[in-house]
């Protein structure tokens, strides 16, 4: 009986121990778990809060690109400003004429996991946009620029068409002022021949007033001599007093016609005066004339020449 007794409590001793160290084991894996519980949620929260601040800078980058989508609101976010005599600066004071096309994306390249990276990421993001700004900046600059050259070749083209109606309508008035100048000219040749034929004219009666002077200075002097001539036989005849009679009827009669002879010279010198005075009118005429004559044809030599050069 007491045999069988030990035998019973050895399997139970056994029993016991087996159940004490499926305990001790149990406890060891509920630790274990409760531990790996407690990282779960460690890594939970973590990763919660990464959702999180990564939704919050989602939503911080919807609200910049909707900023950046706002002309004035984009520039104001980037802190570009205009400035009087520079233009468009950006925040760090740099001009427009010095604003770089390229992106940096080296950040982006070398960024990580983590969210000190994301946070990287967002700022390079960021940088991006106020660059996509500043090239739109740049293009409507240039593009306003352009505007304002092809506003200038327009206006150039315009200037350029007004020019060249003007120089048409020079040209036309040009073109009837040389009708004009040779229908001019042609009257002034036909009056220039007028005057050569007057002239000649002119010339033609001062010969022959020179001619008449001439021979009226040839009787004058005829009868100069026929007077010596008669006076020379009067005192010849005063010696006889037979021939007195005679002599003064003759006297008479050469008195009478010394008279009209000397009412003749008179008349021949006074028609000589008068002929040297018409003789003096002539050639101041003609001197006149072909004064007028020179002028004009130096007038029309300048005329043609000055029709010439246009």
């Amino acid at each position: 009986m007491e045999n069988s007794v030990e035998e019973c409590e050895l399997p139970t001793e056994e029993c016991q121990w087996q159940v004490d160290a499926l305990h001790d084991k149990f406890m060891e894996v509920e630790g274990n778990i409760k531990c790996s519980e407690e990282e779960a949620e460690k890594e939970l929260e973590h990763l919660w809060h990464r959702v999180k601040a990564i939704a919050t800078l989602l939503t911080y980058l919807k609200s910049k690109a909707k900023i950046m989508a706002v002309p004035h609101l984009a520039h104001t976010s980037c802190g570009i400003k205009h400035q009087q005599g520079i233009g468009f600066v950006d925040k760090n004071g740099i001009p427009l004429s010095d604003w770089s096309k390229d992106v940096d994306l080296s950040q982006f390249e070398s960024s990580d996991d983590s969210l000190d990276g994301i946070l990287k990421s967002v700022h390079l993001v960021t940088d991006v946009m106020e660059s996509l700004v500043k090239r739109v900046i740049m293009a409507e600059t240039e593009a306003a620029s352009e505007k304002e050259k092809v506003k200038e070749g327009v206006e150039e083209i315009r200037r350029k068409s007004l020019q060249i109606d003007t120089m048409s309508a020079r040209v036309e008035e040009m073109e009837n002022f040389a009708q004009g100048t040779n229908s001019i000219l042609n009257e002034m040749k036909q009056k220039v021949e007028d005057m050569v034929q007057e002239t000649s004219r002119q010339r033609q009666r001062a010969a022959e007033n020179e001619q008449e002077l001439r021979r009226v200075k040839q009787d004058f002097e005829s009868l100069r001599s026929y007077v010596s001539g008669l006076i020379s036989v009067r005192e010849t005849l005063l010696s006889s007093e037979k021939q007195i009679q005679t002599i003064e009827k003759l006297f008479d009669r050469l008195i009478a016609k010394t008279t009209h002879l000397e009412n003749e010279k008179e008349q021949k010198e006074a028609e000589v005066q008068k002929l040297m005075e018409e003789n003096v009118r002539l050639r101041a005429q003609l001197d006149k004339k072909e004064a007028q004559l020179l002028a004009m044809s130096e007038q029309c030599k300048f005329m043609a020449l000055n029709n010439s050069n246009r």
